[in-house]
């Protein structure tokens, strides 16, 4: 099961900053370089939060284009997913602009096909 976190809140940046900071967290406690995968809503600005020393192995980034994941129809999320789960992460962050449908779309992760593969943790709130 790959461990799975939401991100909303604050601009693009700061939640791709707050993911880099969990994942300094997480190799600081464990020691060890979990595979991880982050899906982003694309930035408007085109500029990434910058990526810590020692944290570029095992990390696939995803960007998708802004847009509530709800409102059009989950279609780029889905096939993002569907490609990521074909050799899944032991972690997956995603990051989402708006935190208005975040229950819609924790639930739409909780049900089948992805209920086999996720397993949700608490979100991350910036």
């Amino acid at each position: 099961m790959t461990l799975t976190t939401l991100v909303s809140g604050g601009s693009a940046g700061m939640r791709e900053a707050a993911i880099y900071d969990a994942l300094e967290q997480d190799l600081a406690r464990s020691g060890v370089h979990l595979a991880t995968a982050l899906i982003l809503e694309g930035l408007p600005d085109g500029k990434p939060a910058t990526l810590p020393p020692g944290l570029e192995q095992d990390l696939d980034i995803k960007r998708i284009a802004p847009g509530c994941f709800c409102c059009i129809g989950n279609l780029t999320l889905r096939v993002t997913l569907n490609r990521l789960l074909r050799k899944p992460p032991a972690r997956l962050y995603i990051s989402i602009a708006d935190s208005t449908h975040l229950a819609q779309l924790r639930a739409f992760l909780l049900h089948p096909p992805y209920d086999d593969f996720l397993e949700m943790t608490p979100d991350l709130a910036v």
